[in-house]
């Protein structure tokens, strides 16, 4: 039997070790359970041959990042199978999810379903379907005997929905990794392959006013006011943007984007007969990879400052809560048309590059490993919202397009 019809047989046995996944919620933030997901990945990837690393961050650090979360260690899983083949490819993905709210379609978000050909729940698109997608592709290569070409090599890590800092990140630094190439399994997914991404500042924009009763307002300098005024300075700077572009391939323009106000609020002490002293609003930049995510800071920064010294009493403080970099890969390389050739293979139509507008863990390898790297995963829909959902068959598609890429790609 080959890879491929083990995997087509064996449907079922994907979908079981995937609801086991979803059942433990590892919502971040804060990090829930990252002990017991971590336990079953390294067990599984243990009982099917491979060496294994479960290795849990050292609390000095995550109390310099992460101060708020020490009742939350982080755990990071690298598998290693030895082919004795020269060069390794690396399967990345990451096994934190983002929260919950509203009401699921199947009831709870983490009992996941079955309903004819998805499967429903947190963490089937983004991304435990693709854990489940990678073990099922090495599954099937030690159930049928078949040697991969290339070493395998495999790291499950957290914190990647806040910042990646003690997940992949850390791996990549610090987790003695063999990898030649990589393929991180999200991003680009169906007859596309992710060969980039953009970047992302988040900036928080605080604004100080001065209190005072609602009757007497004129006695006070309202927060809130002098917020609208500045988000409305904004559109300026979005027509600038607008002038910005990097040419993705198949004739794309890559815009950078701006969303304001994600997250806003106001300070304590807020009531309605009180002319606010405190009031916050999020910025949300993507940056394309044509440009430089520290200029691209500093020229965000410098037009807030800017329009704010044009608005009476408008006092401003910025504080940056996260960057993450942009990454681009040309689609030239011959792992980029390995990955091609086994997408066509198993989905029996061509695909094609794409950049992504968000943003995943392939910055790490392709920035800082400096190795060719591309993301392609199962997918799926509802990412981050209600009726988070994955198709079975391309659940397995997934698995067929990696056992593929092991048994093709020599390096």
């Amino acid at each position: 039997m080959t890879p491929t019809k083990y995997i087509t047989s064996h449907e079922a046995e994907l979908v079981t070790f995937l609801q086991k996944l979803i059942r433990i919620c590892t919502v971040n933030p804060p990090g829930k359970n990252y002990s017991e997901i971590t336990s079953l990945l390294a067990a599984t990837l243990f009982d099917l041959g491979l060496e294994v690393r479960r290795i849990e961050i050292p609390r000095s650090l995550q109390r310099k990042t992460q101060p708020q979360q020490l009742d939350y260690p982080r755990y990071n899983v690298i598998g290693f199978l030895e082919a004795g083949a020269k060069k390794t490819i690396h399967f990345n993905a990451h096994y934190d999810v983002v929260p919950v709210s509203g009401t699921w379609k199947h009831g709870n978000a983490f009992n996941p379903a079955v309903d004819r050909s998805h499967i429903y729940g947190r963490g089937t698109a983004d991304m435990k379907g693709a854990i489940a997608s990678i073990v099922q592709a090495i599954r099937a290569l030690r159930a049928t005997g078949t040697e991969p070409l290339c070493n395998l090599e495999v790291s499950f890590t957290a914190d990647e929905e806040t910042d990646s800092v003690l997940g992949t990140e850390w791996v990549v630094h610090h987790g003695k990794l063999r990898a030649d190439y990589a393929i991180v399994c999200e991003g680009g997914q169906g007859d596309a392959i992710c060969c980039g991404h953009n970047g992302v500042i988040w900036l928080d924009v605080l604004l100080h006013g001065k209190a005072a009763h609602g009757s007497t307002p004129e006695r006070g300098i309202n927060a809130l006011e002098k917020m609208a005024a500045l988000v409305l300075a904004m559109d300026d700077y979005k027509k600038t943007l607008a002038s910005r572009t990097f040419p993705a391939p198949k004739d794309k323009l890559i815009v950078p984007t701006l969303n304001v106000g994600g997250f806003f609020r106001a300070g304590e002490g807020s009531k309605i007969n009180t002319v606010p002293a405190f009031a916050s609003f999020t910025i949300d930049r993507r940056v394309p990879p044509a440009e430089d995510i520290i200029t691209a800071q500093k020229d965000l920064c410098y037009f807030l400052k800017k329009a704010a010294a044009k608005i009476p009493d408008c006092r401003i403080k910025i504080e940056k809560v996260l960057n993450n970099s942009s990454c681009y890969c040309a689609p030239t390389t011959s792992f980029y048309h390995a990955v091609e050739q086994g997408v066509a293979h198993v989905r029996r139509r061509p695909a094609y590059p794409t950049v992504s507008a968000g943003f995943n863990d392939m910055f790490f390898f392709a920035n800082h490993l400096k190795i060719p790297t591309v993301s392609y995963g199962p997918g799926g829909s509802g990412h981050h919202a209600l009726d988070e959902r994955a198709k079975i068959k391309d659940l397995a598609n997934a698995a067929k397009i990696y056992t593929h890429l092991a048994t093709t790609f020599i390096g």
